[in-house]
């Protein structure tokens, strides 16, 4: 096992499972914590955890737990994996875990690298953009659980996590590889525990990986996994066979969207003009035991229309906000999710081979309700958006993050069936 990744939710796993694959790393990606006499033949493997918005005592022992079973199966990097929009509270969890995983290695030095440009995540200056907007003006800003306040992501690493924070400006990284390397060097001889670094396009995230192909832990989004899996070419035998154990197969399919990002709401919108859709209510959620079975007979009496069935709860910034303020943030977050959770359980009784997710909660929701132990990586819907198969089944699912994918992400998905 050459590299061991440390993903945060479920759906930046299978992100940065599909970059791993397309850059020909053999990845298989678990879904917790597995047991030690878990064997798996693989270049990489992901280990998915849902420790983005939990209690950060948590959200570390987990991740310490995966970094631990990483190490006792040989690998060689270590990568934590968050998101590309550094989702996170002024308390954690993306300080405190790193804090953790750097103590553990006996490592005092790591680079923090959110960038995503083929999705319109850059980061100038230390400050993270979306799609041309500061991370603070975009819709990130009405995240309903980690709102994010501020671009600087030097700020936002200091704030959460212990040690210096310094700086890699774009201009240093357009200069190569040695140069790079040479700063992280300095920074390092000056105390500096965290280098946040400068992204704007492909080939910077390229000369990154390079540079940082000593360290023996990295963190950032998925973008920079295609510079680290470059450094392990060397290594890598062909994986299509591999490739190709992860496609979906034609069959019952339903589309699950619990996301309220931005993208996600003009998905779901393209998507109603064209196929069955129901919208979740969350006053029933939380008042009528018999609501869920409700929409799990709607759902199976739509599934052999021409496009699966949409049940969501996408609600847009200010109905969103009406909603909480009624029913209470995270009472309403609950119930919706407890809903996902047992309709995921209930369609797969009935048959439901392919599930597409939107929503990083949601995806970890349905996935734990679904009890897949561990996926194949097929092929990318989208950048970051792999459809994925039950290593020990037949599900296939597609995990969407909430502003991945293009307007007519839910109808390209069902493309690839075999």
């Amino acid at each position: 096992m050459l590299l061991g990744v440390i993903a945060d939710d479920f759906t930046g796993a299978s992100d940065i499972a599909g970059f791993l694959v397309e850059n020909g790393m053999r990845t298989v990606q678990l879904n917790g914590v597995p047991t030690l006499d878990t064997d798996i033949d693989a270049d990489a493997v992901v280990i998915s955890l849902k420790s983005r918005s939990c209690p950060v005592n948590e959200a570390v022992s987990d991740s310490l737990a995966a970094l631990t079973w990483l190490q006792q199966k040989g690998c060689q990097q270590f990568y934590f994996k968050y998101c590309s929009t550094f989702d996170s509270t002024a308390k954690g969890n993306i300080g405190p875990v790193t804090d953790a995983l750097l103590d553990a290695l006996g490592e005092t030095f790591t680079i923090v690298c959110p960038a995503l440009p083929v999705n319109g995540r850059t980061v100038f200056n230390g400050h993270l953009f979306v799609l041309g907007e500061p991370l603070n003006e975009s819709g990130m800003r009405h995240h309903p659980v980690t709102p994010m306040t501020d671009s600087s992501v030097v700020r936002l690493m200091k704030a959460q996590s212990r040690g210096e924070v310094g700086l890699v400006n774009y201009q240093t990284i357009s200069s190569g590889c040695a140069q790079t390397r040479s700063k992280f060097e300095e920074l390092q001889s000056q105390g500096i525990r965290y280098a946040v670094v400068d992204a704007i396009n492909a080939e910077h995230l390229h000369t990154l990986g390079e540079a940082a192909k000593h360290l023996k832990l990295v963190t950032g989004g998925s973008g920079l996994a295609s510079g680290i899996a470059k450094n392990w070419a060397g290594h890598l035998a062909d994986q299509s066979e591999a490739k190709a154990a992860g496609y979906p197969k034609k069959g019952k399919t339903v589309i699950l969207s619990g996301s309220c990002s931005v993208m996600t709401n003009k998905q779901v919108a393209v998507y109603q003009a064209k196929a069955p859709h129901y919208a979740i209510e969350v006053e029933a959620c939380l008042s009528d035991e018999a609501y869920g079975q409700e929409v799990c007979e709607w759902v199976l009496a739509n599934l052999d229309d021409e496009y699966a069935p949409m049940v969501f709860a996408t609600a847009e910034a200010e109905k969103l906000k009406a909603i909480q303020e009624k029913h209470g943030a995270e009472a309403s977050s609950l119930a919706v999710e407890r809903l996902f959770s047992q309709l995921a359980h209930q369609l797969k009784e009935q048959g439901v081979k392919n599930f597409i997710v939107a929503g990083g909660e949601t995806s970890g929701t349905v996935t734990q309700s679904l009890a897949v132990s561990g996926f194949h990586i097929g092929p990318q819907i989208a950048p970051g958006v792999p459809w994925v198969r039950a290593l020990d089944g037949d599900l296939s699912l597609a995990l969407k993050s909430g502003n991945f994918g293009d307007e007519a992400f839910f109808e390209k998905a069902q493309e690839f069936f075999l």
